[in-house]
């Protein structure tokens, strides 16, 4: 087996990913104090670039729980950087998850980097790098709420308001969706190591359709309605009503 060292430059944030960040910044600054002369758009570029980092935060999580459950290797090929354009399937990974969020405000989960399994040793860590990126979505949906469930909105303007509870209405579908137990996403890869060599053989020629097979599920009424009546409870839970996640995506699609 080849050695891999990860150096500094392995590591370094990538300017991509800083850009990324800024334009959530400037465009969360704009949303709060209502600079833009639409306010829609404003709140489009936010969620959406705060989307974005949100992905990359995700892939960074799988790639860094990784590198300490044994694959070196994810340094060598810029997963460690946080740079989008790194990932294996930047197409999956960014520009699909995006269109879902425009198209019917949906948090899709997207397959990424590339882990060199072989490398790592025990069941607990392969099941720890396949949940840590759904972990990295939870976490975010809770700093989105925070405001919602401590109380604390007195003084954030209504439009800003709006903008957090549909990202969090974002983070919230792409965990439910990533921890499903279907063959290629997250909820899977956790479960595979506990399977029986037999059963991972029989589930292995699905795995590239498992995603297409939960896009097609969501279509259907009845199972979109179960769907989002669960993101609603989690939400409203959380102090999030479903005013607020409306209204944040009626902001959103400003056009």
């Amino acid at each position: 087996m080849t050695t891999v060292t990860t150096s500094r430059s392995d590591r370094r944030v990538s300017p991509v990913f800083l850009g990324i960040l800024a334009v959530t910044a400037v465009t969360g600054w704009a949303t709060w104090t209502g600079f833009a002369q639409q306010p829609g758009l404003a709140v489009f570029l936010f969620v959406t670039a705060a989307w974005v980092v949100s992905l990359c935060l995700h892939e960074y999580a799988h790639a860094r729980t990784a590198l300490h459950s044994g694959d070196i290797t994810v340094g060598a090929k810029g997963y460690l950087t946080l740079n989008p354009m790194k990932y294996t399937h930047a197409l999956l990974s960014i520009v699909l998850p995006v269109i879902f969020v425009i198209m019917g405000g949906i948090g899709l989960p997207g397959g990424a980097v590339f882990i060199e399994r072989g490398r790592i040793r025990g069941r607990w860590r392969h099941s720890l790098v396949s949940a840590a990126g759904p972990l990295t979505n939870v976490l975010f949906a809770a700093v989105c709420t925070a405001p919602f469930w401590l109380h604390a909105l007195d003084g954030v303007p209504s439009d800003f308001r709006y903008a957090l509870a549909f990202l969090a209405l974002l983070q919230v579908t792409a965990a439910i969706l990533n921890f499903l137990p279907v063959p290629g996403l997250d909820g899977y890869g956790i479960l595979e190591p506990w399977l029986s060599p037999g059963a991972k053989r029989q589930v292995e020629p699905f795995a590239p359709f498992g995603l297409l097979f939960v896009f097609a599920l969501l279509w259907v009424p009845s199972i979109n309605a179960v769907f989002f009546d669960l993101v609603d409870a989690i939400l409203r839970g959380l102090g999030v009503g479903d005013w607020d996640t409306s209204s944040g995506y009626g902001l959103y699609r400003f056009w």
